[in-house]
């Protein structure tokens, strides 16, 4: 009998959670520098490129990849020759994990958790709890795939029940159009299929964790009729022209997955999932020896890429002195490379805010004249960032966007 201590799984948990949150699947690095290569759009590609250097500097300095650091999953295979030495269930486990991961001093990630969802809407603080999905098999192992997802691309999951009859690749590529660049692409896409309702949603997250292999499957061709499925899919996809953080070209998706389960006769029930580039997932085995290891992916991976060109072309956009013509002068696509202050807030102080308006009573800031980031949980965008410790500065006009 294989026995687990509890260390060994919480520590696993902790540091899978940190690895993720800096480091970009290896294969999600080489399609997206597939895809750098191969865009033909300015604006895409400068897109794709800040997202690829982003990436290797999150990698370099071990910080965040993107600000919304996720709701934890973890998914455990458990062998029934295992004996975990503890007496904390295994929800209680893994929320430890978490709750070391997100307050790690070095690496502190943010909190985004609400304990009541419908009513007070507090923040747990800590991350927890983890969101558990446990199957038991033959074994004397415990497989582990620990993955952070975040808000923007989770909000635009979808789910119908189609008649037995419906076209799955119509409706998805319809959906996948309606859903526009709200999800935060380029990714992938998660399809679950069969089922009951629920089963087809876990289908789909399930697939988003599986290796990215499009390019292989292109160059050999289709084997069975889901690989055929996944290819129409994926051209399809791409054809809508949606594009790196919603600025057009040639790559929505990286990927498209599907897994399916027996269903009933008279259902077709349908789980769309779609994947932000916060690609953020790693999978670990134990076997009783100790807690897992972390093997960082190579430098290598990540292609070297100057902005300096992008940035040559740039507007200059000054935010202590920004004006309401200077605004309406800004164009769809055009890089701004902004200096100065900005205020940001999320939904909680966007409402509390405007209820303070809408009494009449003083604000706890001025806004007159001042730019505000109104990212909210239903718009997210994972642009360009610098997270840096706090004594190392950022690299002139490193804060770009699209506009």
């Amino acid at each position: 009998m294989t026995v687990i201590r509890e260390q060994d799984f919480v520590q696993s948990i902790a540091e899978a959670l940190q690895f993720i949150s800096h480091y970009h699947p290896a294969d999600y690095i080489r399609s997206l520098s597939q895809a750098y290569e191969a865009e033909q759009s300015p604006a895409a590609r400068n897109a794709i490129a800040q997202i690829l250097v982003n990436s290797r500097m999150a990698a370099l300095d071990k910080r965040p990849i993107c600000q919304d650091t996720g709701i934890a999953a973890v998914f455990l295979t458990v062998g029934m020759g295992v004996r975990f030495e503890t007496r904390r269930s295994l929800q209680e486990l893994v929320d430890e994990g978490v709750r070391r991961a997100y307050r790690d001093p070095d690496n502190p990630l943010r909190a985004s958790i609400v304990r009541d969802p419908l009513f007070g809407r507090a923040n747990t603080r800590d991350n927890t709890p983890a969101v558990l999905h446990v199957e038991l098999v033959p074994g004397d192992t415990v497989e582990a795939v620990v993955a952070a997802k975040g808000g923007g691309s989770e909000n635009k999951a979808r789910f119908a029940a189609l008649e037995p009859g419906d076209s799955v690749a119509a409706w998805v590529v319809e959906t996948v159009s309606g859903l526009g660049a709200g999800w935060c692409p380029p990714g992938m896409i998660g399809l679950g299929i069969g089922g009951s309702a629920e089963t087809a949603m876990l289908l789909a997250k399930q697939a988003l964790l599986e290796p990215i292999d499009m390019t292989a499957l292109l160059a050999r061709g289709p084997a069975t009729p889901v690989e055929e499925m996944r290819i129409d899919l994926y051209r399809r996809i791409n054809a809508l022209g949606i594009g790196a953080q919603g600025l057009g070209g040639l790559t929505t998706v990286v990927d498209v997955k599907i897994r399916s389960f027996p269903s009933h006769a008279a259902s077709l029930p349908v789980g769309l999932i779609p994947q932000c580039a916060a690609n953020r997932h790693v999978g670990f085995t134990l076997d009783g020896s100790g807690p897992a290891e972390f093997d960082p992916p190579s430098l290598a991976d990540w292609p070297q890429i100057d902005l300096g060109d992008a940035f040559a072309a740039a507007r200059r956009v000054d935010l202590d002195t920004l004006t309401r013509a200077e605004v309406a002068s800004w164009r769809a696509g055009e890089t701004l490379l902004l200096s100065g202050r900005m205020l940001t807030a999320r939904d909680a102080a966007h409402a509390r805010l405007a209820a303070m308006i809408g009494r009449g009573e003083p604000l706890p800031v001025d806004f007159r004249d001042r730019a505000v980031s109104t990212t909210s949980a239903r718009s997210t965008r994972c642009a360009t960032r610098w997270w840096a410790r706090p004594a190392r500065p950022p690299p002139p006009g490193w804060t770009s966007s699209p506009s």
